[in-house]
């Protein structure tokens, strides 16, 4: 398992499009906490995904992703912050593993690249956020990040299913 960081120009690549495409789809369907819930709504996926390429292209947002020797099969961003007094940390965002490389590393892995990418743009911190319930926290803070606030029923699965959003930071 290799990671990888994506230039600006390797955005346009198809493959790496639909091989990203099609580990957000599993994740989601498989009822992993990245954005959807199941069944994934895959054009709604492949917009935001979109989307997320563009920042890539233009690079306001730095993309890592994990090659198995075959195909993409994770990814994750670095998303840049607005304003001149934020420029010192990033949100890491779209934190996704193919469920079939899923219990292997490839998440330590992929997470271990981001905050190298991190390091190497100079930056001192990072933050994400989680969805509650998911036992995430156990994942996160033997990286080394720390819960540092929480969002009360930020998140509607269902109309009677909220959960929190919890925000986390890494020192760099």
């Amino acid at each position: 398992m290799k990671y990888v960081v994506v230039e600006p120009d390797e955005t346009l690549d198809p493959g790496l499009r639909a091989d990203l495409l099609d580990t957000w789809v599993a994740a989601t369907d498989a009822g992993g906490a990245v954005g959807f819930t199941p069944p994934a709504p895959v054009e709604l996926v492949a917009q935001t995904l979109d989307t997320a390429l563009g920042r890539v292209a233009a690079g306001t947002d730095l993309l890592g992703v994990l090659h198995d020797g075959a195909r993409y099969v994770g990814m994750g961003l670095l998303v840049d912050n607005s304003g001149a007094l934020h420029h010192h940390w990033r949100t890491v965002m779209r934190v996704i593993v193919h469920p079939s490389h899923q219990g292997t590393g490839a998440g330590r892995i992929l997470m271990e690249g981001l905050r190298g990418s991190a390091t190497d743009l100079g930056l001192e911190q990072l933050q994400l956020t989680i969805r509650d319930g998911q036992g995430l926290e156990r994942f996160y803070e033997p990286l080394g990040y720390r819960i540092v606030g929480r969002h009360p029923r930020a998140i509607r699965i269902t109309p009677d299913d909220y959960r929190d959003e919890v925000m986390l930071v890494r020192d760099l």
